[in-house]
């Protein structure tokens, strides 16, 4: 098992995020962590990728609620690569019976925060390069508004 790479497969998880709804963008995630298990993992594979994924899924839909002018898509990825290692070494630390695993934290959130970095730069160039993605971002901000009013009807 190796903590450290970059992440290249957050990319995906990224930008599901800014380009899908809610619900498919998680589809996302599970497929992908279903796939890299068919395709050479291990069940102690998934059990640290499922882990890592969905800590990092969860954080980076909490940041990007914060909007736009309080961070970006660089620190909204920043963040997913720290609690993606955070969510590994817990299933780590559960595995092992100790928490000593957690001493690696340090140096694993310094290189998740360089990874997250520079999958945020790569997630931010396609967001704003690729048309197509910029045409599913549009299209899901236009969703998210429009239910966004029809909740404060409902609620009125």
């Amino acid at each position: 098992m190796c903590f450290l790479e970059i992440g290249i497969a957050n990319l995906i998880t990224i930008v599901a995020i800014f380009t899908l709804p809610l619900k498919d963008s998680f589809t996302v995630v599970w497929m992908r962590l279903i796939m890299a298990t068919l395709l050479g993992g291990t069940l102690s594979t998934f059990m640290y990728s499922s882990a890592g994924a969905l800590l990092s899924y969860a954080g980076m839909l909490t940041v990007k609620q914060l909007g736009p002018k309080r961070v970006s898509i660089i620190g909204i990825s920043a963040t997913g690569g720290i609690l993606h290692n955070v969510g590994q070494l817990a299933v780590a630390s559960w595995i092992s019976q100790t928490w000593t695993v957690m001493l690696y934290l340090p140096v694993l959130s310094f290189m998740g925060i360089l990874s997250g970095i520079a999958i945020g730069i790569a997630a931010n160039y396609l967001m704003t390069h690729v048309r197509t993605l910029k045409d599913f971002q549009n299209h899901t901000q236009q969703l998210d508004k429009k239910k966004r009013r029809n909740t404060t009807y409902v609620n009125s």
